[in-house]
Parts: C-alpha cells; sequence; structure tokens
C-alpha cells in the first residue's frame, strides 16, 4: 500500500492535485482512502519530498470542496433522494444519527462529524437537505472542519517522515496507526453514547 501511495503522490509535479483529489472524492464516497493518502504526504513531506504547508492546503481545500458537493447534493435533490442512493441500512442509521446530531449539537457537528468514518458525509449530505442549517453557516464550519483534519493527518506523517527519514515507510505506519486509532476511539466513544441513549 505504502509503495502505491508514494508512487502516486511523489516525484510528479501532480502529487498536490491528487492529495486534493482524493479528498474531494472521499466526502462522498467514504471508500477512498484520502486520510491514508494525506498522512502518506505529510510523511514524504517530513523527508523533505514536499512542502507540508501545500500537502496541509490540498488536502483541507479537496476537503472543503468535497463536502460543499455533498450540501449542495443534499439541498438541490432533496431527503429522499438522497436516501435512495445510500439505500444500505448502516447509511440510513447514518442519516438518521445526523439528523439527531445536528438537531441537539448545532452546526459545531460537522467539525466533530469530519472525524467519524462516514460520519462527514452522513452530516455534509443531511445539512444540506436540513432547512435549518443555511450554506452561509456550514461553510464557516466546514472550513475551519477542513483545516483541522488536514492539518491532523498531514502533521501526523510528517512527524514520522521527521523521526523516519531514512525509511519513511516506519513514519507511514505510525501515523496510520494513529489516525486509524483515533477514528475507532471516536466511533467506540459515539455508539457507546448512542447505547445510553434513553428511547
Amino acid at each position: 500500500m505504502f509503495a502505491q501511495a508514494v508512487a502516486w503522490i511523489s516525484g510528479s509535479s501532480w502529487c498536490y492535485a491528487i492529495v486534493f483529489g482524493f479528498a474531494v472524492l472521499d466526502a462522498f464516497f467514504p471508500v477512498v482512502p484520502s486520510e491514508s493518502l494525506v498522512v502518506v504526504a505529510g510523511t514524504l513531506a517530513g523527508a523533505g519530498d514536499l512542502n507540508v504547508a501545500l500537502v496541509i492546503l490540498a488536502a483541507a481545500s479537496g476537503a472543503i470542496v468535497g463536502d460543499n458537493i455533498s450540501y449542495a447534493i443534499g439541498k438541490f435533490v432533496g431527503e429522499r433522494t438522497v436516501k435512495r442512493l445510500f439505500r444500505h441500512e448502516k447509511a440510513q442509521r447514518g442519516f438518521e444519527w445526523a439528523e439527531r446530531q445536528l438537531e441537539e449539537r448545532g452546526s459545531y457537528i460537522i467539525v466533530i462529524a469530519r472525524f467519524i468514518p462516514f460520519g462527514r458525509t452522513a452530516v455534509t449530505f443531511t445539512a444540506g437537505y436540513t432547512r435549518g442549517l443555511p450554506w452561509h453557516r456550514f461553510i464557516r464550519y466546514d472550513i475551519v472542519a477542513g483545516f483541522v483534519w488536514a492539518t491532523y493527518a498531514t502533521m501526523l506523517g510528517y512527524a514520522g517522515g521527521k523521526q523516519f527519514e531514512e525509511q519513511p515507510w516506519k513514519g507511514v505506519l505510525v501515523g496510520l496507526a494513529i489516525a486509524f486509532t483515533v477514528a475507532f476511539a471516536i466511533e467506540w466513544i459515539r455508539k457507546r453514547r448512542e447505547r445510553r441513549r434513553p428511547e
């Protein structure tokens, strides 16, 4: 996986565009491994092959553009069409969760959901078809979410790249391990709270 990711984003003038593109796609296709790619790019930046600020900018910009595409789809096609596109039971539960979170916690859930698997997809689509969240409020929180997420993922890799300049794949493994641990911890806490909710 590391060798393939490095082949995609190193030694090419297109590397930042690839990071941007993966971050865009991940907003509405959660199977796209954008976070892993950003960690790899951060590792290469730590080893001196890429510019760390440009990696963060590319990842954040891609995340923000992708989130806004999801928001626009939710707004213009509506709830019923979105839910028909994502018919899987897990996706339906995700939308129900996102609706509840937006109602209970408000706009700041956009920032938190950036770190939850499928959570960001569910929240951005839901924010679009929910009447209570106008775009001007959504974009403010989404910019914060995009840059916090991009900085977090890039710096995980960057720290590993600095530690393992001679063997950057070790930095990638450390960065990915931390990223997955954080994501699973957030998801575990979310599910635990869901189970404690009164029926």
